[in-house]
């Protein structure tokens, strides 16, 4: 099952559409979660002690558990998110929030290492920007260095577009280059298949 996890606001998304070209070329059944549709538990001192608690027993009937179970249970994940103040949509740090659960996304190894749970093993994050990407550490990088670091997804992908807003920026070509961009990773995919 490939998950899609869409980070964003406009019917009409750049990113989106970017994702949507993609998931036509992944196989496999696609399952939504549109994150503006979503509605998050407050991270307050209640809650975590709640989490706490389930995690502690190992107790992941509650549906909030919900969104971390499909996470881990993905074999790729592809998430949609506009790259926005320098990073992403803050509903996608919310959703992330929600799916970093200690006993079904990640453990701790014995010497307190993280070690990855998700079954995927590819993770591909899809933005795009109107100006300059002026750095993957707060947008990319970490969604990142969270699939590899906490859930164990090594093959992590970006697949960007920016500078569609600029003045005098050929966005149809800034388009068609990331979809060209996608449709060569896609080919590798596959020839390292065969």
């Amino acid at each position: 099952m490939i998950l899609f996890i869409d980070a964003c606001a406009r019917e009409a998304s750049r990113t989106r559409k970017l994702a949507e070209h993609l998931l036509a070329g992944l196989e496999g059944p696609v399952t939504t979660v549109r994150l503006a549709d979503l509605s998050f538990p407050e991270m307050d001192e209640a809650f975590i002690n709640f989490r706490n608690r389930c995690t502690e027993t190992g107790d992941f009937s509650d549906p909030v558990f919900g969104p971390a179970k499909q996470f881990a249970e993905a074999n790729t994940i592809v998430i949609a998110a506009p790259y926005w103040d320098l990073s992403f949509p803050a509903v996608l740090k919310r959703y992330l929030e929600q799916v970093c659960v200690t006993g079904l996304t990640f453990r701790y190894t014995e010497v307190g290492v993280p070690e990855g749970l998700c079954r995927a093993s590819q993770l591909w994050y899809i933005t795009t920007a109107g100006g300059p990407i002026f750095s993957d550490s707060y947008g990319f990088g970490y969604v990142k260095t969270l699939a590899q670091v906490f859930y164990g997804i090594r093959d992590v992908r970006q697949v960007r577009a920016e500078g569609l807003d600029i003045v005098g920026a050929d966005t149809d070509a800034i388009l068609r280059n990331a979809r060209a961009e996608t449709d060569a990773l896609l080919c590798r995919e596959t020839e390292k298949k065969d």
